[in-house]
């Protein structure tokens, strides 16, 4: 009998008021059910929405400070069950656990830092033009926020947007992507048990085109916080559009690491195999596109294709395995139609391009380590967002090319440049368009007390972690005191 799992709507577990579920499978074993989750309707929408809304009028008078040491309760929980919460999550969308557990380490992480910001919720004084004047800005919560989160970093990224979401006042309904609904779950259970209040944080589970689009355009909803692909990020962005809906984009990537003839080629080798295939490539700042100076093309190229080789694919939760499934069936069909595009483009496939489906492997969604070389910067692969194990190689002549090359994709996370020059690293850091860019280290790695976003079709500005992220989730007031006691006419000509 599979285990049943519930919403959580005003601090009680839930069923769907349609009393549907949805499936909740092993990527690494598709005989493996993890349980049932709530196929949650817009009735389950706005029950949670209510219950937020509640909430709110109570929890946004308590003191910031409280609020973090609520928090950090929620980072030392964490920690606590972090084996426990990487294993579920290993088991529940793949990846290898020592990813799992750096998952989980970034929750705790955020936990730890965004408790401190309860103390720094810092506002501006400034001088008053006129005398005996006092003026001042604060921050202030917006109200009832709607999270909607993706699988791939599934509890990294509801707690960057949760934990700060909470410290600021606000309340939330938290919708997690339909392949990782477990790890969410446990999540809520950590709040709970740290204490947080009834009403305060809501989960509600289902699929995108019912919860998700019902939480967007729910009135009781003042700011919607997405992650995930530019394509429903603008669907999102417009119907928020229309109602003067606060919203923060967090979307896709096509990231690229360059090479100049003068790296170190080892080390640039190690931050190419692990910024490709980490994660088995689904990351929205994974590398998919190496640009390297044509002196060191083929030597780079053919260390890749050499280490890629000895990748061990396999089920997570073996500690020896470096890379898991696919999260599903369509991802990976996805996957490999880019793959048969590439060569009708005429790249010409080094390594892999196919299914890996051979003994433990055979029930799940595995997909061999890909790289493409004689990629030309026009083409779909070097374009369009993957989100699979597949590496495209672009030769350039220079470094003025491989930074026109870096920025010929409508996107704009992530990047990074292999050089001993100093002079280029500085260029690079200038010229580069992302919202993110590492000398001599791979595309991904990002830490939580940085800004995480992007420019261009990458989102619509925001940034999440760090203390830019209260930015989203803060209105500012600004506050005039006069003590003269007599009427002063500001905005009116006083000058003698």
């Amino acid at each position: 009998m599979a285990d049943q799992y519930k919403n959580f709507i005003d601090g009680q577990w839930l069923t769907a008021r349609s009393a549907k579920t949805f499936e909740n499978r092993n990527p690494a074993n598709r005989d493996d059910l993890i349980g049932l989750f709530p196929a949650s309707s817009a009735e389950d929408v706005d029950a949670a929405v209510l219950a937020a809304k509640r909430a709110f009028s109570a929890w946004r008078l308590v003191p910031a400070p409280k609020r973090g040491e609520l928090l950090y309760r929620v980072g030392e929980l964490l920690r606590k069950y972090k084996e426990e919460i990487a294993r579920g999550m290993t088991r529940e969308m793949g990846k290898v656990l020592k990813e799992t557990r750096g998952d989980v380490q970034e929750g705790i992480d955020t936990a730890f830092y965004v408790a401190g910001e309860g103390r720094r919720l810092f506002g501006e004084t400034t001088p008053a033009e006129l005398p005996n004047k006092f003026a001042m800005s604060v921050r202030m919560p917006v109200g009832v926020c709607a999270l909607i989160t993706p699988w791939n970093f599934p509890m990294a990224i509801p707690t960057w947007k949760m934990f700060p979401a909470l410290l600021c006042g606000n309340t939330v309904v938290l919708k997690p992507a339909e392949d990782t609904p477990h790890t969410a779950a446990r999540l809520i259970e950590i709040l709970t048990e740290a204490g947080i209040p009834p009403g305060v944080v809501n989960l509600l589970h289902g699929s995108g085109e019912e919860v998700g689009a019902a939480l967007v355009r729910h009135p009781g909803v003042q700011l919607v916080s997405f992650t995930g692909s530019a394509a429903v990020g603008r669907e999102i962005a417009s119907a928020c559009g229309q109602n003067l809906k606060r919203v923060s984009l967090e979307l896709g990537g096509k990231n690229a690491q360059i090479v100049m003839e003068d790296a170190d080629l080892e080390l640039a080798v190690e931050g190419a195999l692990w910024g490709a295939f980490g994660t088995t490539g689904q990351r929205c700042t994974a590398t998919s596109r190496l640009v390297v100076h044509r002196d060191v093309a083929k030597t780079m190229t053919d260390a890749l294709v050499a280490r890629a080789e000895k990748i061990k694919i396999g089920d997570g939760l073996d500690e020896s395995v470096d890379m898991g499934p696919l999260i599903n069936q369509p991802a990976r069909e996805k996957v490999l139609r880019y793959t048969d595009i590439g060569r009708q483009e005429g790249a010409r496939l080094r390594i892999g391009g196919g299914l890996h489906d051979a003994g433990v492997c055979a029930k799940g969604y595995f997909f061999q380590p890909t790289i493409f070389d004689q990629v030309k910067p026009n083409m779909r692969i070097a374009q369009e967002e993957i989100f699979g194990p597949v590496l495209s190689i672009i030769e350039v002549k220079s470094f003025e090319e491989a930074v026109e090359v870096l920025n010929s994709t409508p996107y704009g996370l992530s990047s990074s440049i292999y050089t001993k020059d100093v002079g280029r690293a500085f260029q690079a850091m200038r010229d580069i368009e992302a919202g993110i860019t590492y000398i001599n280290g791979p595309t991904i790695g990002a830490e939580v007390h940085l800004p995480f976003g992007g420019v261009k079709d990458t989102g619509n500005g925001h940034r999440e972690a760090g203390t830019r992220v209260y930015d989203i989730f803060t209105e500012w007031k600004s506050i005039y005191v006069d003590y003269s006691g007599k009427l002063q006419k500001a905005q009116i000509d006083n000058a003698e």
